[in-house]
This record gives C-alpha cells, sequence and structure tokens, in this order.
C-alpha cells in the first residue's frame, strides 16, 4: 500500500473549503520577503511598474488573518520601508495604517467577491494608500509626480489574484490518496 499526497492545485480556494489556519512564522516571512521586494533597486523603466509589494502582503494579511496582521504591525512594517527607504520616516507608516484600518474595515464585504472582483476593490484601497504617501510627500515639500505614480497601484490590483492563491497554499490541506 503506498500513500500519494497530492500538492493542492494552483486555483482560489472554494468557499467551501475549510484551510488551515496561517502559521505566525509564514505571516512574518512574507512581510519580511514583500519588504525586501520593495528594496531592490531596479531601473527607473521598471519602478513605474513595480508594485508596492509590502502594502499588497499587509492587506492581503490584514484581511486573511486580522489576528496576525493589524494596524500595529503595519505601522511597524512602514516604520521599517521609511527607514530602508530612506524617505520622512513615517510617511509609509501613516499610509499603511490606514491600508491595515481599512482592510480590516472592508473585510467582510471583500471576502465575498471573486478574486478578479477583490482586485478592483484592492486597486481603490492601494491608490488610497499611495494617495496619503503622496500627500505627506507633498506637505514636506516634494513636487508632484507624473500621473504615472499611481500605475503601481493598478499593478498590484493585477497581482492580486495570483498573490492570494500562493499565500493560500501553504493553508490549504493536503490531499492524500492511497492506492492498493
Amino acid at each position: 500500500m503506498s500513500v500519494a499526497i497530492r500538492l493542492p492545485p494552483l486555483t482560489p480556494a472554494d468557499p467551501n473549503e475549510v484551510l488551515r489556519p496561517a502559521k505566525a512564522w509564514f505571516v512574518a516571512a512574507t512581510l519580511v520577503g514583500a519588504l525586501a521586494a520593495n528594496l531592490v533597486p531596479l531601473p527607473p523603466a521598471a519602478l513605474v511598474l513595480r508594485p508596492d509589494f509590502l502594502a499588497l502582503v499587509i492587506l492581503y494579511w490584514c484581511i486573511q488573518a486580522p489576528r496576525h496582521v493589524g494596524v500595529g504591525v503595519a505601522w511597524m512594517m512602514g516604520l521599517t520601508m521609511d527607514v530602508g527607504d530612506a524617505t520622512l520616516l513615517g510617511q509609509h507608516a501613516l499610509a499603511y495604517a490606514f491600508l491595515a484600518y481599512a482592510a480590516e474595515y472592508f473585510r467582510r464585504r471583500v471576502l465575498r467577491f471573486p478574486l478578479w472582483q477583490q482586485a478592483a476593490q484592492v486597486a481603490v484601497l492601494l491608490a488610497l494608500c499611495a494617495a496619503l504617501v503622496l500627500l505627506v510627500r507633498f506637505v514636506g515639500g516634494a513636487p508632484l509626480p507624473r500621473w504615472s505614480y499611481f500605475v503601481p497601484a493598478l499593478v498590484g490590483a493585477l497581482l492580486w489574484p495570483p498573490l492570494s492563491v500562493l499565500l493560500q497554499l501553504p493553508q490549504r490541506p493536503l490531499r492524500s490518496s492511497t492506492t492498493l
């Protein structure tokens, strides 16, 4: 008798599927990975398209596992992003804390929709987060950016479905099939 373990499919979890709780180490690892992805130096042409990975991951965990990630974790990750990015201290912290609060407020509403409809709501939340960072920069004396400043929010919304599927993989139960 052999037991074969099949990995879960690369599709969104069925609403009726019971997911395992998220492990704290996995949540922390995804946040650190997203922070690293934000801080990787890229050429200016690629920077126009790079979404705020940390905002995306914070948004995901605030919606899926609000016990692990909330406003406080978002604030601390924002301060870390400010230090790593050498920007005005507190601008990302304020934006991520707002994003976490909005995610917790709209959590039940977002979860009712399929992933492609969630992406539209995520685009609005990411654009509001980017607008808040822009407002803090503008008040601090920075010039207004070009129209392409909000393109990463749209790219982040397009990445929402695959990111959700990838971050759900460790939570999905493994299916075992026994063959005789």
